[in-house]
């Protein structure tokens, strides 16, 4: 009994972690020592005391300032506020490291959290203090402008221009919005989880290398299974689609992948996908846009559609004539092609062409080595310096904590790297923030302070078996370099205003970071800097280096239009400006039929599981993947010129990109670097493309 009361008293005493300052060191979330309880009692306080906040702002008795009244707001909305920083936790685990309590508990708390935004967004009070500040303000930098206008259209975006009848129609529909998000990747993630091919004899796993065996028996023996288990995650699912010579069973894993969330079951997503568009054509154009895509694009570099399929079409009359050379040499292998031996019948042409394949360089891309060579690319180019720290509290046991400083030895960021698949995580491969960057105003004479971000980058590689460490492929090797020039984007934030640090630029924008990394992957100089062989130490072979190098173009022109063919599909269903009413699989098949060159299966569907543009802020803006393209290749031209390690070019890039966030527009800081603007020959170059002559 006194031990039950001493029980007892320890639980009256503890307090919920969000409530407090969290005492770690850099004041990193202390995943350790977070319950699931303490989400929605988090939740809960942290709307209640922004509210307390907004009445404190529209009550103020002062006239509307831009500290009194913008700053006050952005920090009720930034990290600054309890609701925030456990917001932030909750959805990232969302992504990462879910169970069946956190997903009820999204259920519950996300129609809450949306009612919530809305009754800030649409506070007239608020909203007349906001709209005062911009049309008297004075004497402001660009920085405080760019947050002013920011704030100001942020509000008029959500509707607050809007009367009181349309009101209550934007906040029906954006809670119906946010729902169905939730309620799509809940469901994607549920049957892509769900399906596992198990073989058990031997002979099916014929052509497949050791690594997908070993991966496959491990996945077997933690199922509790008997011989060996293929899943729908990508390390499993491609070296299966690459090598097995089993067609049948290809087929069976094709067929799995892509008619995910179509079934006649709970986790079917076509109705989702079908009032999602309606749901957000209907806010645009309750605010006056003619389609969701016009509202989307008013806020991208891009500007307008007319922009969008400008440069989608560019690239279907370049690229197209050399994929249609590509898909023939395919068909030359085997005429009878379908969808399920492509990846198979590819590697084979690969090998003939360049004698090159994946498993080739796997034994030289262990992953320890790759983080080595990633960190040191990042020190040689910008002097920043990575230490891993045990003692900092991580969600899971694969997650790797680090302290990042800066080139003159201060603290610049700390940096989660979260490498494996595994049940309660989202397929994929993504960046994010446990932190952002801004300047704490110091008080009673203190000096400011810099605060410096958290950042994460979660992916999907190849996992370690019980005889071999994780080896990977080139791809995963790419990916790893993408994630990571998103998280410099955020690590060297240096801004003002957390809103507008880091990431937070216009989203046509915000891959160049990102892509411009992958440049290196295929540079000799840097893979001599890590690729070692992980039992012999032996360099990657010059020979493997110059395959690496010569079959760079590879199949580019099929990639690039599978890239379009996407932001095709994305654009034909946000360009829609009367009630979308089409069965979703033959429309999609419609959308991008002129970038497409293989065969359509009837019962596959890539919309019900295109996470970018129903659930993760892609949608009407798919296209800035190949945007983006086309800067990073023009920007990578200036360091191929000026030299790939230069110093004083990556400093340019840091400063003038990488540190500005959304501070400026992007195509200001873009000019700045490159001392003018981008255009598509850098990329055409890269990826070999000579445009053919149009005869008249």
């Amino acid at each position: 009994m006194k031990e039950q009361n001493q029980e007892n008293q320890s639980a009256e005493k503890r307090v919920n972690p969000f409530f407090q300052p969290y005492g770690t060191l850099h004041d990193v979330v202390p995943f350790d020592r977070i319950r699931m309880e303490d989400y929605e009692e988090a939740f809960m306080e942290g709307i209640r005391r922004d509210n307390e906040q907004i009445e404190k702002i529209i009550n103020n008795p002062e006239k509307p300032t831009f500290d009194n009244t913008i700053i006050n707001t952005e920090e009720d909305e930034g990290y600054y506020s309890l609701l925030s920083r456990v917001s932030t936790v909750f959805f990232n685990l969302l992504s990462a490291e879910t169970n069946d309590e956190m997903d009820a508990l999204a259920q519950k708390i996300q129609p809450i959290l949306t009612q919530h935004a809305n009754d800030i967004r649409l506070n007239p009070r608020l909203f007349e203090r906001i709209r005062a500040v911009r049309f008297r303000h004075r004497h402001l930098n660009s920085e405080e402008k760019m947050l002013l206008d920011n704030c100001y259209e942020g509000f008029a975006r959500s509707g607050a221009l809007l009367d009181e009848a349309g009101k209550e129609r934007l906040r029906s529909l954006t809670e119906e919005a946010s729902m169905l998000s939730l309620q799509f990747s809940q469901n994607l993630l549920k049957e892509q989880k769900a399906f596992s091919l198990n073989i058990t004899d031997e002979a099916q796993l014929d052509g497949l290398p050791d690594t997908a065996r070993e991966a496959a028996a491990l996945t077997a023996k933690e199922q509790g299974k008997q011989g060996w288990v293929f899943t729908l995650d990508y390390p499993s699912y491609s070296p299966f689609m690459t090598y097995s010579t089993q067609r049948e069973l290809r087929r069976q894993l094709y067929m799995a992948r892509n008619t995910v969330c179509t079934h006649d079951n709970s986790e079917n997503n076509l109705d989702i996908c079908k009032r999602l568009v309606n749901v957000r054509r209907e806010i645009a154009q309750l605010l006056g846009y003619k389609t969701y895509a016009d509202y989307v694009l008013k806020r991208r570099m891009a500007s307008h559609k007319r922009g969008v399929y400008r440069l989608l079409d560019d690239l279907i009359d370049a690229y197209k004539p050399t994929a249609i050379k590509e898909q023939q040499q395919l068909k030359s292998l085997f005429n009878d092609m379908r969808p399920w031996d492509t990846a198979f019948y590819t590697h084979k042409l690969q090998m003939n062409k360049y004698k090159l394949d994946a498993e080739m360089l796997r034994p030289y891309f262990e992953l320890s080595r790759v983080i080595e060579g990633v960190f040191g690319l990042a020190n040689r180019l910008y002097g920043i310096t990575f230490k891993e720290n045990k003692d900092i509290p991580v969600y899971h046991p694969d997650v790797k904590a680090y302290e990042v400083f800066d080139r003159d030895g201060s603290f610049l960021a700390v940096f989660y790297a979260d490498f494996y698949p595994r049940k309660g995580k989202q397929g994929g491969a993504w960046m994010t923030e446990y932190q952002g960057q801004y300047i704490k105003k110091g008080e009673h004479g203190e000096p400011d302070e810099n605060v410096r971000p958290h950042v994460s980058v979660v992916m999907n590689l190849t996992k370690p078996t019980e005889d071999k460490p994780a080896l990977l492929t080139l791809s995963e090797v790419e990916t790893f370099l993408h994630e990571f020039g998103h998280s410099l984007h955020g690590m060297f934030a240096n801004t003002r205003f957390e809103s507008l640090s880091g990431t937070n630029v216009l989203w046509d924008f915000v891959e160049l970071p990102s892509q411009f990394m992958e440049n290196y992957a295929v540079e000799k100089e840097f893979l001599k800097t890590f690729a070692f062989h992980y039992q012999t130490g032996e360099p990657l072979p010059n020979v493997f280096i110059k395959r690496i190098i010569r079959s760079r173009n590879f199949m580019a022109a099929t990639a690039c239009l599978r890239q379009v063919s996407l932001g095709l599909l994305d654009m034909a269903y946000y360009t829609q400006k009367n009630e979308f009413t089409d069965d979703i699989i033959s429309f999609e098949k419609r959308a991008w039929k002129k970038a497409i060159l293989g065969e359509q299966l009837p019962e596959t569907c890539m919309t019900v599981q295109f996470s970018h543009i129903m659930a993760g802020g892609y949608a009407a803006g798919y296209y800035s993947y190949k945007w983006a393209e086309v800067l990073d290749a023009d920007a990578f031209s200036v360091f191929k010129r000026e030299g790939i390690f230069n110093q004083e070019t990556a400093q340019r890039f840091r400063d003038c990109i990488l540190s500005k966030g959304g501070t400026e527009h992007p195509m200001t800081l873009y000019r700045r670097f490159r001392g003018g603007e981008p255009t598509i020959d850098a990329l055409l170059k890269r990826n070999g493309i000579k445009r053919e002559t149009k005869k008249v």
